[in-house]
């Protein structure tokens, strides 16, 4: 597989689905994998935000890269996302997800604790060298805490040459020129939130690592596509239909929004564990606003 050949197109961040007793569905988990893959998606990311990772088990998180594998074959890669509470369970399962034949890695800050750079980098500094699959660093300070500036991800990426891609998430679009006056090719560009999708292609983006393709997949690689062959002129239609759903996946209960998008076009449920629990009232209702009028306009692609 050539360098950075990971990096490229729309990359679902999967969604963990439940039954009603909270257990992973594992039969629905492989059938919506190859779903995305079919609509023209390149390859899938679980066990990130989006997938509930922080309410897994070391085990459930094996059990899921596991099924992912399987149904995916060689059709497309897993890129296994890497967070933990520690450091150690944070290698080992980088580990397991090499052994379980996963193409590559998302490397993200650990759970909860964030501090300063010579713990968070030492932190990082053994993910990425615990394996000798190629690594994607998710930049998320709004979720995590810690924020990776542009000069120390260059650090890391003088470091270890397995290191191939950054998924910048911190809603600040400079962060892309920023990477690119520095690092030059070095490192693939991924947009991270939604609705930054355009505006990322623009700045030299290769891949999108989406939430809102767990609904609308061939939207979400068509609206990639125009916007990168054609810019924001060529988008701009379709953007302007997705942009009030793909808003959805950048506010605290962006899982419990994206299942019920999921839920409402028949691509998923709203299962959710704990101590997330399902849309209700008011809130629900607007959120059923918003997704009711999408579904009602959605363009033909």
């Amino acid at each position: 597989m050539a360098a950075n050949s990971l990096w490229q197109g729309v990359i679902p961040a999967i969604t963990t689905p439940f039954t009603a007793e909270g257990a992973i569905d594992h039969a629905f988990l492989a059938d919506h994998a190859r779903q995305l893959i079919a609509a023209g998606c390149t390859g899938i990311v679980p066990l990130g935000s989006l997938g509930e990772a922080a309410t897994l088990s070391f085990e459930d998180k094996c059990a899921i890269l596991a099924t992912l594998v399987e149904a995916l074959g060689d059709s497309a890669p897993v890129i296994a996302g890497i967070a933990s509470l520690s450091t150690d369970e944070a290698v080992a399962l980088a580990r397991q997800a090499e052994a379980l034949g996963c193409k590559g890695l998302m490397v993200l800050p650990p759970y909860v604790y964030s501090t300063d750079w010579r713990e968070m980098g030492a932190h990082m500094r053994a993910v990425l060298g615990a394996t000798s699959l190629p690594c994607l660093l998710y930049n998320n300070p709004v979720a995590y805490k810690t924020d990776f500036s542009p000069e120390q991800i260059a650090e890391l990426a003088g470091e270890y040459p397995l290191l191939q891609a950054v998924k910048e998430s911190s809603g600040d679009v400079r962060r892309f020129a920023a990477l690119k006056s520095i690092l030059g090719d070095r490192l693939a560009l991924l947009v991270g939130m939604d609705d930054a999708i355009v505006e990322g292609v623009s700045m030299g983006a290769t891949g999108w690592i989406a939430g809102l393709v767990n609904a609308y997949p061939k939207e979400s690689v068509k609206l990639f596509e125009l916007a990168s062959t054609g810019g924001f002129a060529a988008a701009a239609e379709l953007y302007a239909w997705f942009l009030p759903l793909l808003r959805l996946d950048t506010v605290p209960k962006f899982v419990q929004l994206i299942k019920l998008v999921q839920a409402k076009v028949g691509l998923g449920s709203e299962y959710v564990r704990a101590p997330r629990l399902v849309l209700e009232g008011d809130e629900r209702a607007a959120a059923l606003a918003v997704i009711d009028k999408a579904i009602a306009s959605k363009p033909a692609i």
